[in-house]
């Protein structure tokens, strides 16, 4: 259906479609709308008849719609700062020309300065009704319809034009003649005076039922032009002689038809059913098959359009945060590690939390020992079936499909402050490890070896920021590094761009080519190899690896005196 923020069109371009589509079609068909979802239906509703799309070529901006929506009287009480806030609205969603009704056009002076604000707008039209000010609804049987001086009418029109800097611009004479009774000929003799007035067009209106008058002023308005030397283009609005179709009336002449106040009636009709239903159910069960779908009116207004910038535009949205979690931890045989219970809560379900809080959407998970144990919703599920002959690599290449756009790398067995995420994102480096220096001062016991990190540049050993700190060359990463020799353990966190993730993709398949069961850096051979291993050959290649330091905000579980200590944490906080 489109969205509101794409619609795109100059004022100049759209001034000028009316007239163009006048030349182009014969005649065109006019809705009315009142606001700004009206205009959407207006834009863009289609029906299809033998094989041909039809549609509105327009908008109606009407009095009678606009004031009624606001809940007042149609007897020029709006004024024109108000009406002209309701045709912006328009206006800023739609590309169709858009004809306005200006009632009298007030004195000579309020409607020059209406004609030049319509026409900055891009505003194709107005229609002006030759009634004497405040004028009453033309529909309105008991109302008295008092008509304007057509010399008085003419200077009207001429003032207009006079202040209009566009030829495309049309001031259009509504002649009301038929309402006020007076008969065709008056209607015709305004018609002749308003041509030679310099009026851009001429409506007919008319309250019967039957089309027989405004037939026959279309038949005499003919022979008038043709007297003339000119024709503008012919209005008609078909509200009470609705049995004549467009077609009919475009063959008897009518350049522009007008449905005038249908889109308000039948809203307000509906608005009432529902209403009382509400009222008469005590619930609004009942009233459901009167009301469109809340979704379908956000896809109306573009909300569905505003989701995909934010993908699109939102790092949050476009990277995907992939959790290998297939492998088997002999200290935690009863479960994946991920499903480890601290304080309450899975380690996954307090992933799962920070991971949404920043604000990412696109999770994958990697199963595979007791993988049918883990099963979230909104995760997509990767089955690592191998894991029994494979490492956490092998794991991670397994959601290969899901890099695209970049993804952050996020181990199963480790909870972590929100923060250091959102502090991952931020960089613009390729590929980022998330690395901690306090690995030295561990007081409890570490019995598994850690993955530990060289920095091209020596760090200082008692340098400490609250804040990551600037990003770090990392030269060397893995398990049998001496403490003394690195200067960072890696976390287990990683951000991988776009960009970073193809570098992985084809360094893997490379070295899958090359080593298949050979030792692979410090994995036995390249099938058990671990995410650093791949990291260190990506490295070796020339490719830089930064490292982003923290040293707070995280806890990896080895073991299960961590179990204690990470419950005592977040009991704590």
């Amino acid at each position: 259906m489109g969205n509101t923020m794409e619609k795109c069109i100059s004022p100049d371009k759209r001034r000028s479609l009316l007239i163009n589509k006048i030349k182009d079609k014969g005649f065109v068909r006019i809705i009315e709308v009142h606001n700004g979802i009206s205009a959407l239906i207006g834009e863009k509703i289609k029906v299809k008849q033998n094989d041909i799309n039809i549609e509105f070529d327009g908008f109606w901006e009407s009095s009678l719609t606009d004031t009624a929506s606001k809940g007042m009287p149609d007897a020029e009480i709006v004024g024109y700062d108000s009406r002209l806030h309701t045709i912006n609205e328009i206006l800023n969603i739609t590309t169709k020309p858009l004809i306005v009704d200006g009632d009298t056009g007030g004195s000579p002076a309020q409607f020059e300065y209406f004609v030049k604000h319509l026409e900055r707008l891009g505003v194709s039209a107005v229609i002006i009704e030759d009634k004497v000010f405040p004028k009453r609804n033309s529909l309105d049987p008991y109302a008295k319809q008092t008509l304007e001086d057509p010399e008085v009418f003419s200077q009207k029109i001429h003032r207009g034009r006079d202040v209009k800097i566009s030829n495309d611009f049309m001031i259009i004479a509504r002649i009301e003649s038929l309402i006020a009774g007076v008969g065709l000929e008056d209607a015709l003799k305004r018609a002749e005076r308003y041509i030679n007035a310099g009026v851009d067009g001429i409506m007919i209106h008319s309250k019967k039922s039957d089309p027989d008058d405004i037939i026959t002023f279309a038949h005499e308005y003919d022979k008038l032009c043709k007297k003339i030397g000119r024709r503008p283009p012919l209005v008609s609005v078909p509200t009470t002689y609705n049995l004549i179709t467009d077609k009919e009336l475009a063959d008897y002449g009518f350049n522009i038809i007008i449905h005038a106040n249908h889109l308000l009636r039948s809203a307000h009709k509906s608005m009432k059913k529902t209403a009382e239903t509400i009222l008469l159910n005590d619930r609004n069960f009942e009233a459901e098959p009167n009301c469109s779908e809340i979704m379908e009116i956000f896809k109306e207004v573009g909300f569905d359009w505003i989701k995909e910038q934010d993908k699109k535009y939102s790092k949050e949205q476009k990277i995907s945060i992939i959790i290998p979690a297939a492998g088997i931890d002999p200290v935690f045989i009863d479960k994946p590690k991920a499903l480890i219970d601290i304080a309450g809560k899975t380690i996954l379900q307090r992933q799962l939390e920070n991971i949404r809080k920043v604000g990412f959407r696109n999770i994958a998970l990697i199963r595979g020992y007791k993988g049918d144990m883990i099963d979230y919703e909104n995760i997509l599920y990767y089955e690592n079936c191998e894991y029994e002959k494979t490492h956490s690599l092998h794991s991670l290449m397994c959601a290969r499909d899901y890099m695209k756009g970049g993804f952050i790398l996020l181990y199963s067995d480790i909870l972590f402050d929100e923060k250091i995420l959102k502090s991952l994102i931020q960089s613009e480096e390729d590929i980022v490890l998330i690395v901690d220096n306090s690995y030295s001062y561990h007081k409890h016991d570490i019995d598994k070896k850690l993955d530990l990190v060289v920095s091209k540049t020596k760090q200082s050993s008692y340098h400490r920021t609250l804040q990551p700190t600037k990003m770090i060359e990392i030269i060397k990463i893995g398990k049998n590094i001496e403490k003394n020799e690195a200067d960072f353990e890696f976390v287990g966190m990683a951000y991988f761009t776009e960009k970073g993730s193809e570098i992985l993709k084809k360094v893997y398949d490379e070295c899958k080519k090359i080593y298949s069961k050979e030792k692979f850096h410090e994995a036995k051979s390249f099938e058990k190899a671990g995410v650093t291993d791949i990291i260190q050959e990506i490295i070796d290649r020339g490719f830089t690896v930064n490292a982003l330091q923290v040293y707070k905000g995280w806890i990896e579980i080895h073991n299960k005196k961590d179990k204690e200590i990470a419950g005592e944490m977040i009991k704590n906080l």
